[in-house]
């Protein structure tokens, strides 16, 4: 097993390399989208509603999330102020959580392509919408949301704090919320059909 010191320094720059990427990958998904579709792929809804303050949230906490870990790259002053828990002094949990991060993010990119051109990021309320139930769709209705809330797990072992405590209640407090709002958009459209899959098909697995 690597030394403590030797995987919490390493962990400090993976954090720092995985959330560009994820900034990175989101940006280059939606812009290739719209492109593609010639339409809108992300909507915040009315403002005020659950569906807007859902993106709100979440688009804050993850610019933040990005911001923490790229500052503690440079600057790793900055861990006294994010209230540091005496668990990074265990390697397994760190190596853990950098493991979680990972797949969880994975299956996330997974349910993305799965979904194709049909990916959206909040509720249509006007827009056509196709509901995708094979794939990795037949395994759980939310998987892109399974892996988001499996990499929130992920980074707050990697990064055991009182910051990353945070994070993942709002993370899914906020997600759990947004699932329900969707869901609940998706069975007025679809009525029986979802009826159906639902039936069949588990919110999460």
């Amino acid at each position: 097993m690597p030394s403590p010191d030797w995987v919490w320094e390493f962990t400090r720059g993976y954090l720092a390399f995985f959330y560009t990427f994820v900034a990175l990958f989101y940006t280059v998904r939606i812009v290739t989208l719209q492109r593609s579709t010639q339409q809108n792929r992300v909507f915040h809804g009315k403002r005020g509603s659950l569906n807007w303050w859902h993106h709100k949230i979440f688009g804050v906490f993850r610019v933040l999330i990005w911001m923490v870990c790229v500052w503690r790259l440079f600057f790793p002053s900055i861990d006294s102020a994010l209230g540091i828990l005496p668990l990074h002094a265990y390697p397994w949990l760190i190596i853990a959580g950098n493991l979680l991060l990972t797949l969880g993010f994975a299956w996330a990119i997974f349910g993305h392509f799965s979904l194709g051109s049909a990916w959206t990021s909040g509720v249509d309320q006007q827009g056509k919408m196709t509901l995708v139930t094979a794939g990795v769709y037949g395994l759980s209705r939310n998987p892109i949301y399974l892996g988001v809330l499996t990499a929130q797990l992920g980074f707050m072992l990697a990064l055991p704090s009182a910051f990353s405590i945070v994070c993942f209640v709002v993370g899914v407090m906020t997600i759990v919320r947004q699932t329900q709002v969707e869901e609940a958009h998706l069975s007025q459209v679809f009525r029986d059909h979802y009826t159906l899959y639902c039936s069949r098909v588990r919110r999460w697995l």
